[in-house]
């Protein structure tokens, strides 16, 4: 319902009230319980802890451990980032340390939630037991399953090791709930061949809801001067996990298959940086909202943006409520072979707004249909009898609509 007047971003979630969807992922963000207050005071309605362990001492992060993906390059002009690949461990802090800072966040932040994410290997029911039950006595309002950390963990049996095996995934999930009475959540990785499946083992196991996703398995690149994959460790380096805008298709397709696969609250995540990247989340099933690499680009309080411009959103599109949002563009997702062959579209140029820069003939002539010209003074023209409607020139145009794909008048 609307609150005086205005829109009401509160979320239940799996029976836990959150201020509005937005939440702090597991990750450099939350590395403390300190900077998770900071988060809440910024606006941010919850936060997940830094991956608790049950041997933390062993832990030792390399360093660096951060890559990054940006555009044009790091000197034609002022960098863009993409995406990071990080190397990173889970939390080297002891867990009686977190515990009490649970216990602390609870007192002095009673507004909000507080998400313990956890990690022990598929061999060790107690493990998962242990620290499920000790959060829950701490404060914890729910437990995260960190079954899908696709680099370091799964080579000793952790992460992602589990979260690729329905049989693993779903014992995990299972023993977990039989630990603890607050709601248990499901992390899933990218990096499986059907993650509804996953994600429907786990429900099935009494999980009640679904994060989605973790990192995708990445290599950055190389460098080319000493010829060591990024990021560089004393000469070496090793596979990690690709995060921000980069992965956010593979994160919106798995929140569609989960949702479509099992009914159940998701938490989306993955390349989330704008108000409306959060729409499409919600928008293909998922019900809260984990950001984690805007916040290590830009800070905490990009929180303001992403409650202004999801409340403005609601409001033009008449949503009262976040739930009114959930899932309302999975009726619109069909198999291929279901789409129209009757709709047809052809390329339209604004040649008011064209630069002349030629990138729309060079693409339609070298990976379309050569039906772009050029006249003397390089304006574009479309033959619209040549053009089969597929868009690439639209994409590549460096001018926000001056390309459009209009309708072909049928006789």
């Amino acid at each position: 319902m609307k609150i005086g007047g205005e829109i009401d971003l509160s979320v239940d979630f799996c029976g836990v009230t959150f201020k509005n969807p937005f939440i702090l992922s597991s990750a450099p963000p939350t590395t403390t319980g300190e900077m998770m207050g900071r988060a809440f005071e910024a606006g941010w309605a919850g936060a997940v802890t830094k991956t608790l362990v049950t041997d933390a001492a062993n832990i030792v992060n390399v360093t660096p451990r951060l890559a990054s993906l940006s555009f044009p390059g790091p000197t034609d002009e002022p960098k863009k980032i993409y995406a990071f690949e990080n190397i990173e461990l889970v939390t080297d802090r002891e867990l009686s340390i977190w515990l009490k800072e649970i216990e602390d966040l609870r007192k002095k932040y009673p507004g909000h939630v507080v998400i313990a994410s956890i990690m022990d290997d598929a061999s060790k029911p107690d493990g998962w037991q242990d620290m499920a039950k000790k959060c829950e006595e701490a404060g914890a309002h729910i437990i995260e399953l960190n079954m899908s950390c696709p680099h370091g963990m799964p080579e000793m049996g952790m992460g992602s090791a589990i979260g690729q095996s329905v049989e693993l995934a779903e014992k995990v999930s299972r023993w977990t709930v039989e630990a603890v009475d607050i709601p248990v959540m499901a992390k899933m990785t990218p990096n499986v061949t059907d993650v509804g499946l996953v994600a429907k083992a786990c429900i099935q196991a009494g999980a009640h809801a679904i994060s989605a996703i973790n990192t995708v398995g990445a290599i950055m690149g190389v460098d080319l001067e000493t010829l060591v994959p990024r990021p560089g460790v004393a000469g070496y380096s090793s596979h990690g996990g690709l995060s921000g805008a980069a992965i956010k298709p593979i994160a919106l397709k798995a929140v569609a298959t989960i949702a479509q696969a099992v009914k159940t609250p998701i938490s989306g995540i993955g390349g989330i940086g704008t108000w409306e990247d959060a729409a499409e989340f919600l928008l293909l099933g998922a019900s809260t909202l984990q950001v984690c690499s805007a916040v290590m680009a830009q800070g905490y309080g990009i929180i303001e943006d992403l409650l202004d411009g999801l409340q403005n959103f609601m409001e033009d599109k008449e949503f009262d409520t976040i739930q009114d949002m959930v899932g309302v563009s999975l009726e619109k997702l069909v198999g291929q072979t279901d789409l129209s062959r009757e709709a047809r579209v052809a390329s339209s140029i604004n040649e008011e707004t064209c630069v002349k820069c030629d990138l729309c003939y060079v693409s339609c002539r070298d990976a379309g249909y050569q039906a772009i010209s050029l006249k003397e003074d390089r304006t574009p023209v479309v033959d619209r009898e040549k053009c089969t409607g597929c868009s690439l020139c639209m994409h590549i145009c460096p001018v926000w609509d001056c390309i459009t794909m209009t309708p072909i008048e049928t006789k």
